[in-house]
């Protein structure tokens, strides 16, 4: 059942009533342009067919109430609490990611109570962004309520990032939220997040008998852990020592001036960003000339870099990687924040089972969990659903 009806079934069966409205948001996979968001560069997502879907009504009391489903759909509740009340630390755990959204938009002029049932298939802690699709689900939902306009979804990402950043307290960039609202489907989105500027690329993998594999390690990871903390930091100290604005502004011909200028510690992360900007234009370029298969070279490139400079991988992941180009993959590597999650591989559909059954076999002579795989396909962003459909 999808997400939508799960959810709206769900609501009925706990408040007695159906929901006023279902809104949803998809996970995503960043094609290629990992941490580069945060430092004002270029990322290139694409949503996911997998959704997080809230069914929501107003509430006359000005209290949030929270449900989530679980996967054997029991309902899990967080603690009521009045909007006018949420401040950061005021909520903890699953339940701080709509109460955060709840929180920025209260400074929006949405302060109404809201019970929100929650229902969704993309997979958590696996670098593909559930806590985002939850967010902005969320959000297009207390505005739907409302009745705000939502006509400037960039500005909603924005919120939603805040959400993310001084209430639960993970400093991520815009990547994440803006390919949950803005992404379309059968494109990748190319976007600069300095200036927001946006490109839908088209992107029809299997027109070329190809694939998108996703490996999710089930290597599970966390936002609000140090080290993602720790690079971000690190890049602004490296940009502030170089005068700019942000590593953004470093250009690849004049990087090794830049890294003679910094301390050891800080030019390898230096040295990520800026390669990874070049391969995302590079990207784009090939995407643009119907190219896709010569994508796995920079796909390749990218994960070298995350893994050697960036220092973000896992073991998990390099194996993953390491197993799909063995087995026929054209390029692969990790994707997201990293120390964990989930790795992809452009597969030519002809070696899909090869490539599966080697990341498989990989795994099981480390005697680690199967992990799970799929093809992504691009898909729509987030919107109002139909859960009847």
């Amino acid at each position: 059942m999808r997400p939508a009806r799960r959810a709206a079934a769900a609501f009925a069966r706990l408040h007695g009533a159906a929901p006023a409205g279902v809104w949803s948001a998809p996970g995503r996979v960043n094609l290629i342009g990992e941490h580069t968001d945060y430092n004002d560069g270029f990322v290139l997502p694409f949503a996911l067919p997998h959704r997080t879907a809230v069914a929501a009504s107003p509430r006359d009391d000005g209290l949030l109430r929270v449900a989530t489903l679980g996967d054997d759909g029991a309902a899990r509740h967080a603690e009521p609490i009045a909007v006018v009340d949420l401040e950061p630390g005021a909520v903890r755990g699953w339940a701080a990611y709509p109460a955060g959204v709840a929180w920025v938009l209260r400074d929006q002029g949405v302060t109404g109570g809201a019970d929100l049932v929650i229902a969704g298939d993309v997979p958590a802690g696996a670098g593909l962004s559930s806590s985002h699709a939850l967010e902005c689900a969320v959000a297009l939902a207390l505005l739907g309520l409302a009745k705000h306009p939502v006509d400037d979804l960039p500005t909603v990402a924005r919120w939603v990032q805040r959400a993310e950043n001084d209430f639960v307290g993970a400093p991520t960039g815009l990547l994440d939220q803006t390919a949950s609202l803005c992404c379309a489907e059968a494109h990748v989105l190319f976007l600069d997040v300095r200036s927001f500027e946006s490109e839908q690329v088209p992107f029809d993998a299997a027109a070329q008998d190809l694939e998108v594999l996703v490996v999710d390690t089930r290597a599970s990871h966390s936002h609000t852990d140090g080290g993602y903390g720790a690079r971000r930091a690190g890049c602004e100290e490296a940009a502030g020592l170089l005068g700019v604005p942000a590593l953004r502004d470093v250009e690849v011909d004049g990087l090794d001036d830049a890294l003679g200028r910094l301390p050891d510690g800080l030019r390898p992360l230096v040295r990520h960003v800026v390669t990874e900007n070049a391969r995302v234009l590079a990207a784009v370029e090939l995407l643009r000339a119907d190219a896709l298969a010569e994508l796995g070279p920079l796909l390749d490139a990218s994960h070298a870099s995350l893994r050697d400079d960036y220092r973000v991988s896992a073991p998990e992941l390099d194996v993953a990687v390491d197993a799909a180009r063995s087995a026929g993959a054209l390029g692969a590597r990790m994707v997201g924040g990293g120390f964990g999650g989930s790795a992809i591989a452009l597969v030519p559909v002809a070696e899909h089972d090869g490539v599966v059954r080697r990341v498989l076999e990989a795994f099981a002579e480390r005697g680690w969990q199967a992990p799970r795989t799929f093809t992504a396909v691009p898909s729509a962003g987030a919107g109002r659903d139909e859960p009847e459909n």
